[in-house]
């Protein structure tokens, strides 16, 4: 049996073709010759086999897809072998062409080593000619494309190899031909270029070598801001003084302005500042008395506290800091106070600490330069606002070194992921580049024991538990050391004991002081627990009822910036466990609104969309010819929508502002595409010309408005959960709104004013083959407008179905107006469920009505906010601590029916 990925995937049988029966099983087995002869966890196969969310079912469907797959690959399939956690299939190097490759590729660079060169350039020659494509081309998953781009670099660095050893047996010629084809492909790959230029030299084409060096310098200040590396300078300059004059320099492009992208650095600067600033303040963390954070560096004799821990860094070798620490030592406020620091002595031009949880980072799935750039686009979507700073500034400010990523909880991170993401960060910072990362001891310690040597440049500190000393002095700082006399003599007396071993974090001291530290409460109660996790326990339940205590509010109290006192703590505790738990059922740390809906099981999330769309389908097919039209109706777009929000990707939200100014030629442009749709469909349905006319115009208004809707212009603003929520919104109801007016408008006119012309008519004259296509067409065109793929599919067999339909013109002047409205109605929230805010507004409605969450959910995450519960981390929010998240999503399983 021969495998063959470098390409299409194939298999290959005593030199047939093996036929697989679908895309799962070549997924399946795409993910096993990935990983030829290691165990390829489920996890990892579900992710390959299910892009999105998988079913309940995922692991059954798993095995059986790869007994399916063993029965078809015959003999064969008793190679796939069920071992441990996964899946592992033995292969041989000759069964399987990326292992042929890589033995070649090896044993050339063992010949150049030799100095045989002519054998090295045929042994790699044969190596490049295993690959037919991209490596699994037209297979690549998301899951998929990670492990074949890999390859794929592989083959790259290949032809580099070849070029170069080429290069020095003087076969210019053919390099030159090769490279420019490949120069074509990757025009970007700064290698390749490098050997073209070299290549074109030797042969005195001096003039070409020097335009592609400023095509290649151009490309990349565009695209990532940056300049091509010295050794490509040094070249060009070589190359420049070997240029005879008939031959002259090409005259360079004048450098491009920066001010744009100058700006959007100290506007990234600026918004950083204020949005951490006031999270500090929210949190008290400047407060006269703070509790001691003391840190030492695991090797050497580094040590130190919170104050000096920003001018400890600056002054290292190598500006890499790996911050260690127990479950609520103040891994995070230690970040947080870092960044502030660094932001308030950051000199001109220095780059821009940009705190960030690395929760939502899959190493898997993105770069950490990718995953960099996107958090800052969502949390400052100006930056994408390319007339404003230039096209792609947020890549541009990581590549270019303008962004200090402080990267906080690698813990929090799935333990799957855990590897991959300090592999990845070794990958991309081992150069040296700045560093701040934070991570419980115990499981940064799991993770260096599995990947190795990583990050070794970086200086390791380890947060150290707080003393007895402090510990009492901040308790007792307000209250006096009566109240607090009994647990400062048991931690003075017992260093042992359960509260001393509780009390060495400063998560549990602050609890210990909010819980207690009012007059009506006795310090005494902590005395009681004999085990430390039990005090641990009753000191995390203690945190929600405590921040929603009941306490009487000064006159003139601000609203929007004081806690409400409408939420009691049973109703606190019980929202934000269904909160906790959802975030832990994810894996995930951030709350972002629009992601709620996956709190709602799959087959009710698929069933609200349909129900609610089908309700407005059924009225308009029974005013239009009773109640069968109104079953077909109903069934098609009802059905549209339940499997469009079945199967397809759920999504983000629109980072949009309404702005008026420079959007005339796009307006006119829009205004032209609509009005030729008003057109096409009032010919179509043999509509009068002035009718025509009035459509053209409905449309031409309708497709032109949504060009008011562009890109924030203000970097310095942080996007919040709010203020995305208020965009999407808007930019939701006016795209329902405007599929709303024009086709209510169309179908109201069509039923009422159709001359009723029969272009293709069977089954008697009830159904119009012409009208069909028309309107699947037009469905389909809907659909791929609104979610791409599936709802396309769905939505044009919907179309060509309802459209079809032939059935008597209006008699009564109503029944056209309802049947209009209830149409556009339908169209309107078709629209509105597929975009992330009307996504978010059904399914919170769904969670509100069964008692899961509150009516007005942002009103509560901001209380709950302002309360110290959450913070906020640009336009998300997280649980102030992780084992408040993980404690509260702990009882309310417990709690569950």
């Amino acid at each position: 049996m021969r495998f063959r990925i470098l390409g299409t995937l194939e298999v290959r049988a005593y030199g047939d073709r093996v036929t697989l029966a679908s895309p799962r099983q070549q997924r399946a087995l795409a993910v096993l010759l990935l990983s030829p002869n290691s165990v390829v966890p489920v996890e990892r196969m579900i992710d390959a086999l299910w892009e999105d969310e998988p079913p309940a079912t995922a692991v059954k469907q798993v095995r059986n897809c790869v007994s399916a797959l063993r029965a078809r690959l015959g003999e064969a399939g008793a190679s796939i072998v069920t071992d441990g956690p996964g899946y592992r299939l033995e292969t041989g190097v000759d069964d399987l062409d990326s292992l042929r490759f890589r033995r070649h590729v090896a044993a050339a660079r063992t010949l150049a080593g030799q100095a045989k060169l002519v054998d090295a350039v045929e042994e790699i020659r044969a190596a490049l000619g295993l690959w037919r494509g991209p490596a699994l081309d037209g297979l690549r998953t998301t899951t998929l494309a990670g492990r074949a781009a890999v390859l794929d670099e592989q083959r790259a660095d290949a032809v580099e190899l070849c070029a170069e050893w080429r290069l020095r047996l003087g076969e210019t010629g053919e390099v030159v031909r090769e490279l420019t084809e490949f120069c074509g492909e990757h025009p970007m790959r700064e290698q390749s270029h490098l050997l073209l230029m070299r290549a074109l030299a030797k042969e005195g084409r001096y003039a070409e070598a020097s335009t592609l060096f400023h095509g290649l310098r151009r490309r990349l200040a565009d695209e990532l801001g940056v300049d091509p590396n010295p050794e490509l300078r040094r070249l060009h300059e070589q190359i420049l003084a070997e240029a005879t004059p008939s031959e002259p320099e090409p005259e360079p492009e004048p450098a491009p302005l920066r001010h744009s992208f100058d700006r959007a650095v100290t506007e990234l600067a600026e918004a950083v500042t204020w949005q951490w600033r006031a999270e500090a303040e929210l949190r008290s963390l400047h407060r006269p008395q703070p509790i001691a954070l003391r840190w030492s560096a695991l090797r050497g004799r580094l040590r130190g506290d919170l104050d000096d821990i920003a001018e400890t860094y600056t002054a290292l070798p190598v500006p890499q800091l790996v911050v260690l620490g127990e479950p609520g030592s103040g891994k995070s406020v230690l970040a947080l106070m870092l960044t502030l620091e660094l932001l308030r002595t950051r000199a001109p031009g220095g780059p821009v600490p940009v705190l960030l949880s690395l929760a939502s980072w899959d190493p898997r799935r993105d770069h950490l330069d990718r995953w960099l750039a996107a958090r800052l686009a969502d949390d400052h979507p100006a930056l994408l606002n390319a007339r404003e700073y230039g096209r792609d500034a947020p890549t541009r400010l990581v590549l270019g070194g303008h962004v200090l990523p402080v990267l906080d909880g690698l813990d929090e991170m799935p333990a799957d992921l855990r590897v991959a993401a300090l592999d990845a960060l070794d990958q991309t910072m081992g150069t040296g580049r700045a560093l701040v990362l934070t991570c419980r001891s115990a499981e940064y310690d799991q993770v260096v024991r599995e990947a190795g040597a990583v990050l070794t440049a970086a200086t390791v500190v380890r947060l150290e538990p707080v003393a007895r000393q402090e510990a009492i002095t901040y308790l007792s700082a307000r209250d006096g050391r009566d109240r607090w006399g009994p647990v400062a003599d048991r931690l003075r007396r017992d260093p042992d004991a359960a509260l001393a071993r509780v009390l060495r974090t400063p998560l549990m001291v602050d609890l210990a002081r909010i819980g207690y530290g009012r007059p009506d409460a006795d310090p005494a109660e902590l005395l009681g627990a004999s085990e430390a996790e039990a005090l641990e326990g009753q000191l995390l339940d203690s945190f929600v009822p405590n921040a929603y205590a009941q306490v009487p509010q000064p006159p003139g109290r601000n609203p929007k910036t004081s806690p409400s006192g409408r939420y009691t703590a049973a109703q606190a505790t019980r929202w934000l466990g269904f909160l906790a738990r959802h975030l832990e059922q994810a894996r995930s740390r951030d709350l972002a609104w629009w992601q709620l809906y996956r709190a709602v099981p799959v087959r009710t999330r698929s069933a609200l969309a349909g129900v609610l769309v089908a309700l407005f389908f059924v009225v308009t097919g029974w005013v239009d010819d009773g109640p069968a039209l109104a079953a077909i109706y109903g069934v098609s777009f009802g059905g549209a929508a339940c499997l469009t929000h079945r199967f397809g990707r759920a999504p983000e939200p629109l980072r949009t502002e309404v702005r008026f100014a420079g959007a005339a030629r796009k307006f006119a442009g829009r205004f032209a595409i609509g009005a030729v749709v008003g057109v096409l469909l009032g010919l179509g349905w043999s509509l009068a010309t002035g009718l025509v006319v009035f459509l053209a115009l409905v449309f031409g208004l309708v497709f032109a408005v949504h060009v008011w809707l562009a890109k924030p212009v203000d970097a310095s603003r942080v996007s919040s959960p709010r203020t995305i929520l208020r965009n999407e919104r808007t930019g939701t109801i006016a795209l329902s709104v405007s599929f709303l007016v024009s086709l209510g408008l169309f179908d109201g006119m069509a039923f009422a004013f159709t001359a009723q012309t029969r272009f293709l008519p069977v089954l008697g004259g009830r159904f119009d083959l012409a009208l069909a296509i028309a309107a699947g067409l037009a469905g389909a065109s809907f659909g791929f407008f609104m979610a791409r793929g599936v709802a396309a599919v769905c939505y044009g067999l919907a179309g060509a179905i309802a459209g079809g339909q032939v059935f008597p013109a209006a008699t009564n002047p109503v029944l056209p107006f309802v049947a209009g409205v209830c149409f556009g109605g339908g169209i309107g929230l078709a629209v509105l469920v597929t975009r992330a805010w009307g996504n978010y507004f059904v399914h919170h409605l769904w969670l509100a009505a069964t008692g899961r969450l509150p009516w007005r959910l942002m009103h509560f995450l901001d209380d709950a906010h302002r309360r110290g519960v959450l913070r906020q981390a640009g336009g998300v929010y997280q649980f102030r601590h992780a084992r408040v998240q993980e404690r509260l999503a702990e009882v309310h399983q417990e709690e569950r029916p």
